[in-house]
């Protein structure tokens, strides 16, 4: 019989609190279901020994994630009935940080129609607290009440039912100190304590009726079992030297990793969480949320399910902390996306230390410790995740928010390294953090950069919503960058690579390339430059994704001037993959500018990440209100205009062709000396613009100025091609074919990637890759000709092999080296798997 067998066939008679109940003689006595609803454990806590581990609660043990949300609903349901359909869909649903948050977002799911909020650990800037409390038995005592609406509490006379959601509801203090603080200042006429069990004492009982008579309110009580712990004298110094005993054994012994088997890969999911949607109920989660998750839901798990190994049966999605209701959601989706082939099981990481000891009248059997990785109020410390090691999951799912995605998360000794030595496979799914808009006055914002003090564009080219971060070491070497990329531990954005600096040979190609090219160029950006003025006329402002885009802005500005002696203003945003748009900048365009006029500028698309980027972006800053955060949607349109579109994502383009164009041959020195653009915490703050830096030192090797004489220079031999393709695109169906993603979905499972991200299709995205990244392969189009002449100089100074293909809808793709997340290249030039 497996190890795993024997288990189960021990928990199938023996209780998890047998232990406890012996050493310590804790008694758990109560109707019929309780014992199956918790077992004991030991608290690292000088407050309290004892610990009721709950089953269904899904934070200490791994439960199935429909039981977890079940309990909650039902519930839920129980407390609609109740108060009836109408008073139901009024009530607002309170749930206790850290615990009962999941908790009690699915009592709040049951009554259907009703608005949440859980407390919170976790102070949030700028947003003002509607109250707290204390919670006298735990490690961690301060709870935080942060609703965005400061309406959501509410009382008076008319106020609705306030339903309070605990895990347990053992002294009732906790509850009464919420309850007394909340009705100082909004009371109401009715409270529903919602809770799993039900262990108070007759004393309790007694002190919550006079609490009720107190306050002149009624208090009902709904909860799934009931019971008492009767507690041995004495038992709080015996539970601590207990524990102190059990730590003594336990001394120098390390968690036990899977014997033999080397750490599993960790592999980030991009969830493609709805924008609208807040990571929880810290500051308040409405119906119109729950409607836009649900509907989201399927589309995610299926994401997941499709990046989990083929072998996969048995899978732990591992909520983070406060976050639960999130990974729940995920996990019964998950549940049945993969249908009953699959064991789907949830469970969360939390602060509470509580004593491990591997015996099946214990409910705590196992440890992670890891160190906190979301910045804590209270500091540094160690976190854990119970029940996880020695598990036999096939895979975990850690799931956590964005504010918690930290290069602590992805330390040596983090979260995902200890999942990995306990799992065959490691997945990281990041879903964004909420944060409302800050009521107070909003902050005074900076003014755009202008050259010449900030890039070698003449000022009135460009204004860069982008902080000069010049003077700051942001250079990696691109081994080390990439390394760091794929590895989790550093987003792309958070550094920048070393400029690459062009031989002779180089610059004499980007010559010959720009002057061959030069009338293709001033064509296209006559085209796009007709139809946007066509379409959004008749003075768009022009706002260009940097840097790529900004060449192409500044170009679209000069043939406006040109032709029809428009002088159109144009700026420069910074808007990273992962991560969004400058909200700063698009605060600062809005308040300068009807954000209607606005028309966003790139140079070209590949796969269509940013188009899609942008879009996300701009839905989730009209949705919370842009600048003012409660005015309604505030106008961008987030269509994007290209001078080559090969990718087949806009419908607002110079051409669909995928050809060279020569500011793709090099980085700051065809930009205005400008370099990528900057987001790191320690220098963006929420009311900065994100950064850049201009270098200054590579004026000598600059050619942005002959780059726009080139093309501007051809104006006018073009007009007449112009005109006429101008025509014909208005009069053609332009509706975005997305061919491009399905071919860069078809490489990388063809070649062994299983990472979009890491296959960047066109000219230009190829160009970038041979000068940023560490390029694995290059695929060219079979007879692409001499636009692909750069992309073979710079494949044969870096050693990477160019590999010729057919049926191939771009010139070229360049494969990025998959080396740091599936490993490097095999005998048969596919990436080879992780064991």
């Amino acid at each position: 019989m497996s190890g795993r067998a024997r288990r189960e066939e021990a928990v199938d008679v023996v209780w998890s609190g047998d232990w406890v109940a012996e050493r310590l003689g804790v008694a758990l006595e109560g109707d019929g279901e309780l014992h199956e609803l918790l077992g004991l454990a030991l608290r690292r806590n000088p407050k309290r020994a004892h610990l009721l581990v709950s089953n269904v609660l899904g934070k200490h043990v791994p439960q199935k994630p429909s039981v977890v949300y079940g309990a909650g609903y039902g519930l839920g349901e129980r407390v609609r009935a109740l108060l009836g359909a109408e008073e139901a869909r009024r009530a607002v649903v309170l749930g206790y940080a850290e615990t009962a948050t999941g908790l009690g977002h699915a009592v709040a799911d049951g009554l259907r129609d009703a608005p949440y909020l859980h407390s919170t650990r976790r102070p949030v800037a700028g947003v003002a607290q509607a109250g707290g409390f204390e919670e006298a038995h735990s490690h961690a005592t301060s709870h935080l009440l942060l609703p965005e609406d400061p309406e959501l509490l509410a009382g008076g006379a008319e106020a609705s039912t306030l339903v309070l959601v605990d895990d347990e509801f053992s002294t009732g203090n906790t509850v009464l100190n919420t309850i007394r603080e909340l009705h100082e200042t909004h009371p109401r006429e009715r409270y529903i304590i919602v809770a799993l069990v039900d262990m108070r004492s007759a004393g309790d009982r007694d002190r919550l009726t006079a609490f009720a008579a107190e306050i002149g309110a009624r208090v009902d009580l709904v909860t799934r079992s009931s019971g008492t712990v009767t507690l041995p004298e004495g038992v709080l110094e015996r539970g601590q030297a207990l524990v102190a005993a059990q730590e003594a054994e336990q001394a120098g012994r390390a968690d036990e990793a899977v014997s033999g088997v080397a750490p599993a890969p960790v592999t980030r999911v991009a969830l493609d969480w709805p924008a609208e949607v807040p990571d929880g109920g810290r500051h308040g989660f409405t119906p119109a949320h729950r409607a836009a998750l649900e509907a989201a839901l399927p589309g995610m798990a299926e994401r997941i399910a499709g990046a989990l190994d083929s072998d996969v049966r048995r899978v732990l999605v591992l909520g983070f902390e406060e976050l639960m209701y999130a990974p729940l959601r995920l996990g019964t989706a998950l549940e049945a996306a993969m249908g009953s082939g699959a064991e789907v099981r949830y469970s969360t990481t939390t602060r509470s230390p509580v004593l491990a000891v591997d015996d099946p009248g214990y409910a705590i059997r196992t440890r992670l410790v890891f160190p906190a990785h979301d910045d804590p109020a209270d500091g540094p410390g160690d976190r854990y995740a119970y029940n996880v090691a020695g598990a036999g999951f096939d895979a975990v799912v850690a799931v956590v928010d964005s504010i918690a995605d930290t290069p602590e998360l992805h330390a040596p000794d983090g979260l995902p390294a200890r999942l990995a030595a306990h799992t065959g496979q490691v997945l990281l799914a990041v879903v964004p953090s909420y944060t409302p808009t800050p009521l107070q006055e909003p902050a005074v914002l900076p003014e755009p950069l202008r050259g010449p003090d900030f890039s070698s564009y003449a000022p009135e080219d460009v204004g860069w919503l982008l902080q000069d971060l010049s003077d700051t070491e942001l250079e990696a070497p691109t081994e080390e960058r990439e390394e760091a990329i794929q590895s989790g531990g550093a987003h792309y954005a958070e550094s920048l690579p070393v400029e690459y600096q062009p031989s002779a040979e180089y610059q004499a190609l980007f010559a010959a390339a720009l002057d061959a090219s030069a009338a293709r160029i001033a064509r296209a950006v006559g085209t796009v430059t007709e139809t946007v003025l066509a379409e959004r006329g008749p003075r768009p402002v022009l706002v260009s994704l940097a840097r790529a885009g900004t060449p192409v802005g500044v170009l679209m500005r000069h043939w406006a001037r040109h032709r029809h002696g428009l002088d159109l203003p144009h700026y420069a945003i910074s808007i990273v993959r992962g991560r969004g748009i400058d909200a700063t900048a698009l605060r600062w365009l809005a308040a300068h500018h009807d954000p209607a006029d606005v028309v966003f500028v790139d140079g070209w698309t590949g796969k269509g990440a940013i188009t899609r980027e942008l879009a996300a972006a701009i839905e989730e800053f009209e949705t919370s209100g842009g600048p003012g955060g409660s005015a309604g949607p505030v106008g961008f349109d987030p269509e994007i205009a290209v001078l080559a579109d090969p990718g087949g994502c806009v419908r607002t383009y110079g051409t669909r062709e995928d050809f060279l164009i020569p500011s793709a041959c090099l980085n700051s020195t065809v930009s205005g000396l400008i370099s990528r653009t900057v987001l790191r915490a320690d220098l963006v703050g929420p009311d900065d613009f994100h950064g850049a830096k201009f270098y200054r030192e590579l004026a000598d090797s600059d050619v942005s100025g002959d780059f726009l004489a080139a093309v501007t220079a051809r104006f006018d031999e073009v007009a007449d091609q112009v005109g006429a393709e101008t025509k014909e695109l208005l009069a053609a169906d332009r509706a975005p074919t997305w061919e491009g993603w399905a071919a860069v979905e078809r490489i990388s499972e063809e070649y062994g990637i299983h990472d979009v991200n890491l296959v960047k299709p066109g000219v230009g995205e190829t160009t970038r890759v041979l000068l940023r990244r560490v390029p694995w392969k290059i695929l060219a189009k079979r007879g692409a000709g001499t636009d692909l002449t750069h992309i073979r100089l710079l494949a044969e100074q870096r050693g990477v092999p160019v590999e010729e293909v057919d049926d191939l809808p771009y010139s070229c793709v360049g494969l990025i080296h998959p080396r740091f997340t599936r490993g490097a290249t095999g005998a048969d030039g596919k990436a080879v798997q992780g064991a």
